[in-house]
């Protein structure tokens, strides 16, 4: 039935842990193949404290961890949404099980070769980033972290200072170093993503990579390149103080957004940015280029 919430206790056999990392997570699966309301669903989840998120054939996972979430207050809103899920709870440490159990490389011909440790590296690639997921958001697997990518390519990073709002895995911030930036200043909400993405910057070699628990751009330096793959009504609300960080004649990329958001989203950006230099498209998501 709509909205039935079905608790689920996985019990997975793995070697013990520290206290310190034996959290318990929330993980909620959506079964829908409409865009526009995973979208919602995203946005909403996010202001509830789930910010892990992973896109999958049927519809989407989400995740937050279990103390920082009012599950009666999740299902209630699921419900009045009209929208089937089940709520399983799971154990921080079973995650990369998990992952390895499901995470396939990224690979942008010729371009760029994301893999997990246990992937063979591949030649031919221009850029080469090794990943261990975990529990954040940005393997290259969801559109618009290969749309982000994709129009990194086409920019000149060579020396260049960049903020990357929302890290997540740190993805997006290894490939502006790879692409040549001099500085890249990184930060999410997220602690989990925090721990992730240092991990994940050490993987791949990356120096002068500074990161920040933050949820805001306030007493920001400012950058030539802005990057965010966040999602619409955070982008909307920081859009003003993403114009106070960028240099004249910097470069701004969003993504997080679906095709029918484009009129919004330019509305409130074309004001501090100007009209858009780009928009690409790939299965309703987009990316765009001020």
């Amino acid at each position: 039935m709509k909205g039935e919430m079905k608790i689920l206790n996985k019990k997975i056999k793995c070697r013990p842990l520290p206290a310190f990392f034996m959290k318990e997570y929330i993980e909620i699966s959506i079964p829908s193949n409409d865009p526009q309301q995973l979208e919602l669903v995203s946005a909403v989840m996010s202001e509830m404290g789930f910010h892990g998120m992973e896109e999958t054939d049927w519809g989407i996972k989400i995740y937050a961890e279990s103390r920082l979430v009012n599950v009666d207050e999740v299902g209630t809103t699921l419900g009045k949404m009209g929208l089937d899920f089940t709520l399983n709870t799971i154990k921080e440490q079973n995650w990369n099980a998990s992952w390895e159990s499901n995470f396939d490389p990224v690979i942008i011909p010729g371009k760029i070769h994301i893999r997990a440790d246990f992937h063979p590296k591949l030649d031919g690639f221009d850029h080469s980033i090794e990943i261990t997921p975990k529990m954040s958001f940005g393997t290259g697997h969801h559109a618009t972290t290969k749309l982000m990518m994709e129009e990194m390519l086409g920019l000149d990073f060579r020396h260049k200072t960049v903020f990357d709002f929302g890290t997540g895995t740190g993805v997006l911030a290894i490939l502006a170093k790879q692409l040549g930036a001099g500085f890249v200043r990184a930060i999410d909400n997220d602690e989990w993503s925090i721990e992730n993405a240092r991990e994940n910057f050490e993987r791949n070699h990356c120096q002068n990579i500074e990161i920040s628990l933050k949820d805001h751009l306030k007493d920001e330096p400012s950058f030539d390149i802005l990057l965010a793959n966040i999602n619409k009504h955070v982008l909307v609300e920081q859009a003003k103080a993403m114009r106070s960080i960028l240099k004249p004649g910097g470069t701004l990329l969003l993504s997080g957004l679906l095709s029918e958001d484009y009129e919004d989203i330019t509305r409130v950006f074309t004001p501090f940015f100007g009209e858009t230099v780009s928009r690409k498209e790939e299965k309703n998501w987009i990316v765009l280029r001020f």
